[in-house]
């Protein structure tokens, strides 16, 4: 009897993942939602949302590169003080 409840035992052990993982799998069951939720964080593009998006990329790119000529400017200072 032991080595039958073993094997029951581990059939319900291995059967549980492998379940999870298959519904888990299966689009019909979350395609309502994971379209709902990705519309929530990523909606339709809006030309004002785009302009917006735009414009911070911008002032991200001015910013990095007024940032990295201050260290460029910086570094070539040092490096003409160390010379003399």
């Amino acid at each position: 009897m032991g080595v039958k409840i073993e094997v029951f035992r581990m059939m319900v052990y291995l059967s549980f993942p492998v379940t999870m993982f298959w519904i888990s799998n299966q689009a019909e069951y979350f395609e309502e939602y994971i379209v709902k939720r990705k519309r929530e964080i990523f909606p339709p593009d809006e030309k004002i949302h785009r302009k917006e998006l735009e414009d911070f990329k911008e002032r991200m790119r001015e910013r990095r590169e007024r940032r990295l000529q201050k260290h460029m400017a910086l570094e070539a200072a040092s490096v003409e003080n160390a010379e003399r």
